[in-house]
């Protein structure tokens, strides 16, 4: 079940029912899978709870480096970099979501480097560098595409595309 009602078309937030996040993270428990411990971190993220999810993509990067595939840590490094990314630490999620990108790109997994492009991007976005946001959303559709990618990611791409697009529009305009 997603848990994604829809994104915010200027933040590029997601858009949850918090009380559906907020029973599946009782349902959820103090499991320690790391599928369960990436859940827990995404549903604390959208819940607002930075501190907790912050604490919990620290623990999941950790068991992902021990006991995971090189793409679960990936998917770990990636969800920790996004909670750092709504904490205001823009330049340690780029920094964080470059490295993930490359390797990613490197391997040949392009679902995986289209999540770090797309997140990049959203860091970008929430900077004000609508070109390098436009640039990151454009490569994670192209990726997108080539991995073969629900038409949700997609239209959450074009979205994001479309955003950049009105906003370095708007600033152009403003100046």
């Amino acid at each position: 079940m997603s848990y994604i009602l829809g994104y915010d078309p200027i933040t590029l937030r997601e858009q949850v029912d918090p009380r559906a996040c907020a029973e599946r993270l009782d349902e959820i428990g103090e499991q320690r899978s790391l599928p369960a411990l990436l859940e827990r971190v995404w549903l604390l993220k959208v819940l607002g709870r930075l501190e907790d999810s912050l604490v919990l993509s620290e623990q999941s990067v950790r068991v992902a480096r021990m006991a995971g595939t090189r793409k679960d840590l990936l998917r770990a490094r990636i969800l920790h970099a996004s909670v750092l990314h709504f904490r205001g630490a823009y330049a340690a999620a780029e920094q964080e979501l470059t490295s993930c990108a490359y390797e990613a790109e490197g391997q040949g997994w392009n679902a995986i480097a289209a999540f770090a492009l797309q997140h990049r991007g959203k860091v970008f976005y929430d900077s004000e560098d609508f070109v390098s946001a436009r640039a990151d959303f454009k490569q994670a559709l192209f990726l997108r595409q080539e991995s073969g990618a629900t038409d949700d990611q997609l239209e959450a791409t074009l979205l994001a595309i479309d955003a950049a697009d009105r906003r370095r529009a708007g600033a152009v305009v403003a100046s």
